[in-house]
């Protein structure tokens, strides 16, 4: 009788072994998952500080060009 308990336990504890192994692996695909995201996160981020600083020097074009249209109005007179 106390060998059939001992048995008993022996088996809910190589179960519970068993599950706590696989929560592991599972828990080590989770972070390596997670690692991933991170490192695409830090990517678009750059991509998205790249973006503005292209937007940036467009609207400084942008300005450059009207000024240069002012002046060239302005020479042909067609601006006060």
């Amino acid at each position: 009788m106390a060998d059939d308990i001992d048995n008993l336990v022996l088996e809910d504890l190589r179960a519970i072994r068993t599950d706590i192994r696989d929560m592991k692996e599972t828990l080590r695909d989770h972070t390596h998952g997670l690692a991933r995201l991170e490192i695409s996160m830090a990517s678009l981020r750059r991509d998205r500080s790249g973006d503005a600083e292209n937007i940036a020097l467009i609207g400084i074009r942008v300005d450059r060009l009207a000024e240069d249209v002012a002046r060239i109005k302005h020479h042909l007179e067609l601006i006060d």
